[in-house]
């Protein structure tokens, strides 16, 4: 497996967080993995083969580009041979703009686009090697959709503030960080990313807990769950079990077998 990130120019850093490149060979390939969720967005430019596996374990195709939203539980791809993804990781409050889309609470969006046009200009690319050329290119798209798009302020402010504490600060916080009241940084909020300021604080904080677990998984959870601000240990199991489907006992036992596909087989779904 091959992975790279790549920094977005200074006049995208305020919508995009990175972009990134991943590459699993075919004899490296489990045909079905896990993507926990976490708290961004991304936009999955694939090549290969790539399917969602559906509640009746049907595969079903995905179309590329698709939109990876803010996840409440798991979701599980399937995949054979080699596939490789280029990616676009945006904060879940500008990429909706950025689209020019509706906002909503898909956990997998798929979209028709101009952005879709790409697909062929990226392919010629991948098949050359040339993943420097690809990231131009898709830099470039945003560099120009970023023109039409009018930033926030607020909800810039209110970014910064909730990724500096890692979600663990009160929503009136992040309102008073953002300089507006509660009820308009809420509005706002919603309609720009479909979801609230408490459910992506939520999601960060479990992306902590899970990051922790994964690379320490001796770590002490009541010391953790006081880290992070939840009230106690049973709070931090009980929103660990929402979100990841498992108990943060079971995910660090997998971690220290080390057999677990996420996040080392399959880092592109990792946040960093």
């Amino acid at each position: 497996m091959h992975h790279q990130e790549f920094a977005p120019p200074t006049q995208l850093q305020d919508t995009i967080k990175c972009f990134w490149y991943n590459r699993r060979d075919a004899d490296e390939q489990h045909p079905a993995f896990e993507v926990q969720p976490d708290g961004y967005a991304e936009i999955i430019f694939y090549f290969g083969e790539l399917y969602s596996i559906g509640d009746s374990e049907e595969l079903l195709p995905l179309p590329s580009p698709f939109m990876m939203g803010l996840l409440s539980k798991p979701v599980i791809f399937h995949s054979q041979n080699q596939l490789q993804i280029i990616a676009v990781r945006c904060y879940p409050w500008t990429v909706f703009d950025l689209l020019g889309l509706p906002s909503g609470k898909n956990q997998v969006h798929t979209f028709q686009h101009p952005i879709a046009g790409l697909q062929s200009t990226l392919n010629k690319c991948i098949e050359a090697g040339k993943i420097d050329e690809a990231i131009a290119s898709l830099t470039q798209y945003f560099l120009n959709a970023r023109d039409g798009v009018t930033s926030n302020a607020m909800l810039f402010k209110a970014g910064v503030a909730m990724h500096k504490a890692n979600g663990t600060i009160p929503v009136s916080e992040v309102a008073e960080a953002a300089h507006a009241t509660v009820r308009t940084l809420e509005r706002n909020f919603k309609q720009s990313s479909g979801h609230t300021v408490k459910d992506v604080s939520a999601l960060m904080r479990f992306e902590q807990v899970r990051n922790r677990l994964w690379h320490s998984p001796e770590v002490n959870l009541a010391g953790l769950a006081h880290e992070l601000g939840y009230t106690d240990q049973s709070h931090l199991s009980r929103e660990f079990r929402r979100f990841s489907g498992t108990t943060p006992a079971a995910f660090a036992r997998e971690a220290k077998k080390g057999k677990r596909i996420l996040p080392d087989d399959f880092v592109a779904f990792v946040q960093s």
